[in-house]
């Protein structure tokens, strides 16, 4: 995997985690709970969701074989999948249904915020995806070192959530979130037309 590939596997997850929508999640999901409490929350979502996106780099392929499911039928179905995400991101439908997901918990550390909020069906796919394209262990680590990645800039902001919240404020939230969705909508297509072509049926 190159350096452009790269930027390009950071880029998607990171769209399709949206850090930056996800904080302000975080900040209702804690805002009674102290620091030390916050700072516990966002380690543990961190890691449950590093440890599942884990388990699809390096073992989600070979389920996917197992059960029958070409590489490139799956990357179609990925590529659909991230493509009605960016609508709902483009049309808030997203924002909603995430703010319906995160009914307040004692403890929201695995449910909603690590799963499904953080490691949900998109990012699953994306990783599953991702490796596919970078066949071997030594891809699957590559695609396990981009999601280490986006989920330090996870942590970070989960971190500093409260003056990242003040500063977008609402509408600048509003902004980065379609613009992304824009971007992932080409990148939705882009993996639907890679897995036309390993069919035979484009380019």
């Amino acid at each position: 995997m190159d350096s452009a590939a790269l930027i390009t596997a950071f880029f998607t997850l990171f769209v399709i985690i949206d850090p930056i929508g996800l904080t302000p999640l975080f900040v209702s999901l804690t805002h009674d709970m102290t620091g030390a409490e916050r700072r516990s929350i966002a380690l543990r979502a961190c890691g449950v969701a590093f440890g599942l996106l884990a388990l699809f780099a390096f073992f989600g392929e070979a389920v996917l074989g197992f059960i029958g499911i070409s590489m490139p039928a799956f990357r179609i179905a990925g590529g659909a999948l991230l493509f009605l995400t960016a609508l709902d991101m483009l049309f808030e439908r997203r924002t909603k249904r995430r703010e319906d997901q995160a009914d307040e918990r004692p403890d929201p550390s695995v449910f909603p915020l690590a799963i499904p909020l953080i490691a949900g069906p998109g990012s699953i796919a994306t990783v599953i995806l991702l490796a596919g394209q970078n066949t071997g262990i030594q891809g699957a680590a590559l695609v396990l070192g981009v999601a280490l990645a986006v989920l330090g800039v996870v942590l970070f902001l989960f971190m500093t959530s409260g003056l990242l919240a003040r500063a977008l404020g609402k509408t600048g939230i509003n902004v980065v979130t379609r613009l992304l969705g824009m971007l992932l909508a080409a990148l939705a297509i882009q993996f639907i037309l890679d897995g036309l072509r390993d069919f035979g049926f484009a380019g």
